[in-house]
């Protein structure tokens, strides 16, 4: 399955505990159909002191999400779109299958 998705595109979550949420992809892992957006599904990791004395720490990151748990946000009609593929000047480029208009 082609990866439709990239990074810098602006997404919402269908489902899950941030169903609704808007934000920006910062990392795409096509290897496991999945995606990091930034701000969503939040997670928290714990690191042990690793000195004698030293405090351990309370990490926050993003957790990937099933690419299939979001979509695209057209960046010109602002309507999350499914995403489309046309041929401009000798080279495939992505569009939305709303407004018919294409994705940087």
């Amino acid at each position: 399955m082609a990866i439709k998705i990239k990074i810098n595109d602006k997404v919402k979550i269908l489902s899950g505990k941030d169903n609704g949420k808007e934000g920006k992809v910062v990392q795409v892992l096509p290897s496991d159909d999945m995606v990091v957006v930034e701000g969503a599904n939040k997670m928290h990791k714990h690191i042990k002191g690793q000195k004698r004395g030293e405090k351990g720490q309370r990490i926050e990151f993003s957790a990937p999400i099933k690419i299939s748990n979001v979509q695209l946000v057209c960046p010109k009609c602002s309507k999350i779109t499914r995403v489309g593929y046309i041929e401009e000047g000798g080279k495939k480029k992505r569009s939305c299958k709303k407004c018919k208009a294409t994705i940087e």
